[in-house]
């Protein structure tokens, strides 16, 4: 089918920790589950027609090294952001009943917090979805993506555009 597109780009937070297998063949496969926060319109006579927090799961499957590094790195409540395609297959179960699923297959998975972050959600046994009060303000400072080491370096703390000697430049001489 030429011209189709299936990509899908999620950010959300384990709602558990990823569950990693082997295959028959050794390959590493986890699958988890994702929350990604949606907003909608009240239906129940909001007067003001405030947008209600609301929650999606989503189902996602991750092979090989990004396996591996879910089931290392990653737990439940971690923020992470996906990139990959959505998948649907189906099976008969043991009951005789067929099942269809609809997951996510990870292509990219990246970890969009600290670790420090992290373990202080962890430490305040803060994991709810839409409780916005205990999220990082920046929740991409310090991510951490699959493949890069992360060498620890701290920000510093002085204004990098605030260094050195300041420039002695007339209004006649700027471009705009």
């Amino acid at each position: 089918m030429a011209g189709s597109i299936n990509s899908v780009v999620l950010v959300g937070r384990l709602t558990r920790d990823a569950e990693v297998r082997k295959t028959q063949s050794g390959l590493s496969v986890a699958t988890f589950t994702v929350a990604c926060d949606r907003r909608f319109s009240s239906q129940n006579g909001n007067q003001n027609g405030q947008q209600q927090p609301s929650a999606d799961f989503i189902s996602c499957v991750a092979w090989r090294q990004q396996a591996d590094f879910l089931g290392s790195y990653a737990h439940k409540g971690s923020l992470v952001g996906i990139q990959g395609s959505i998948q649907t297959r189906n099976y008969t179960a043991q009951d005789g009943r067929k099942v269809y699923v609809t997951e996510v297959v990870c292509e990219r998975v990246q970890l969009l917090e600290s670790k420090n972050a992290s373990q202080s959600r962890s430490d305040s046994g803060s994991y709810g979805y839409g409780n916005y009060g205990n999220e990082p303000q920046d929740p991409y400072a310090g991510g951490m993506n699959h493949g890069s080491a992360d060498t620890g370096a701290q920000p510093s703390a002085s204004d990098g555009f605030n260094t050195g000697p300041s420039l002695d430049i007339s209004s006649d001489d700027l471009p705009f």
